[in-house]
């Protein structure tokens, strides 16, 4: 672990974002007001959820699906607007009962996290309610993503179970050893450099697929739940592992503050570097960084707010918002014939060219948890 990480000062990778400090406020506001705006139309009133994706047709913006998963992230967006004095579009309590009533979606226990984690902010005097009623204690023995060590579920039932001590902790004693637990087995899948597989285990046809891999949401996930472990629990080891997952991806980070695809845990060397996904670079990265910061007293803005340059200052040279349609474009990503090429140069030489701009086209859609997390990583900031 470094011994110099920044704490209060920019670094000499500050990025043009930064430098223009007097346009970041109104940076952040945009793309606040934009995500306020989008979820509107990603919202079904009759079945009070929120859709699976908004994609752009010839015939204009249209929903497709419905997502209770993505419906409890975006409700702890529009619960962090509303902490910081904004209004929500969605009244947030009605829908989260909803996601209460019926609970057969849940079939991982990431879910269960995700649901746990949104009942701590929203509703933290129905935590026991929520705990008795769906079995938190026991859940590990009931869903096979926990024998497999999935990073990413894995990282939301931590974080579900941190946010459950933060808002009450005179229930932490009841959730410690669940969660010193649930933590243990997250790390076993990090590597020496830091950077965390997608699961644990290589058997099966996923696990031979994924082998050593872990796309950047394995990466952030685990970085944001340590770091909530380690404020809930006093685990100071648990925030140095996230701090050294952090240094590795921060180290990768690309020359226009691309968070890149998938890493390798083996080498901590990145594996794959497109689609660069616009949530990674205005919400997922950020608000792990933010939470990482929080923790341990230190000052990620160079890497924050350099990958969110990208989302106007790309390889595409396009802005990926669009304000009349109220959305953030979903990524930046390579045709099929130009990924299979750079993946078997890749395999075959060990390096791919991660700046190339070969085969390159944006995918015209967003997911309400897109802007669900932004709001999440960004919504205090209306309060600058």
């Amino acid at each position: 672990m470094s011994s110099n990480w920044p704490n209060s000062t920019m670094s000499s990778t500050e990025p043009t974002l930064m430098k223009r400090s007097d346009n970041l406020q109104s940076v952040i506001s945009r793309l606040n007001t934009l995500a306020v705006n989008g979820l509107v139309p990603m919202f079904d009133p009759d079945k009070q959820l929120f859709c699976y994706t908004l994609k752009r047709t010839p015939a204009g913006m249209v929903q497709e699906g419905i997502s209770p998963r993505y419906t409890a992230i975006t409700l702890m967006g529009l619960h962090r607007l509303e902490q910081s004095g904004g209004t929500s579009p969605i009244d947030i309590q009605r829908v989260f009962d909803v996601l209460l009533a019926d609970t057969k979606w849940i079939d991982n226990i990431g879910d269960l996290g995700l649901l746990h984690w949104l009942c701590a902010l929203v509703a933290p005097e129905r935590l026991e309610e929520f705990n008795s009623r769906l079995d938190v204690k026991n859940a590990p023995a009931r869903f096979r993503d926990v024998s497999q060590r999935h990073t990413m579920y894995l990282s939301w039932f931590l974080s579900g179970l941190s946010h459950e001590a933060l808002a009450r902790p005179e229930m932490a004693g009841n959730t410690r050893e669940l969660a010193a637990e649930t933590c243990r087995t997250i790390l076993l899948n990090q590597g020496k450099q830091g950077v965390f597989a997608h699961l644990g285990s290589n058997k099966g046809l996923s696990g031979l697929a994924r082998g050593n891999m872990g796309s950047f949401a394995d990466q952030v996930y685990p970085i944001y739940a340590l770091s909530k472990f380690s404020q809930a629990y006093g685990d100071e080891k648990a925030a140095k592992r996230a701090l050294d997952c952090a240094l590795t991806i921060c180290e990768a980070q690309g020359s226009l503050g691309q968070w890149w695809w998938h890493y390798n845990s083996s080498n901590g060397q990145v594996a794959e570097t497109f689609p660069v996904f616009s949530v990674h670079q205005h919400a997922m990265g950020p608000m792990a960084l933010f939470a990482l910061g929080e923790a341990i007293q230190s000052d990620f803005s160079p890497w924050i707010f350099k990958g969110l340059q990208w989302i106007d200052e790309n390889e595409l040279g396009i802005d990926m918002r669009d304000d009349s349609a109220n959305v953030v474009w979903r990524c930046i990503g390579r045709n099929q014939p130009t990924r299979i090429w750079n993946l078997a140069v890749n395999l075959l030489t060990g390096r791919e060219d991660r700046e190339s701009r070969n085969g390159l086209r944006a995918l015209y859609e967003c997911r309400p948890y897109e802007l669900g997390w932004l709001l999440y990583a960004f919504a205090n900031w209306n309060r600058a």
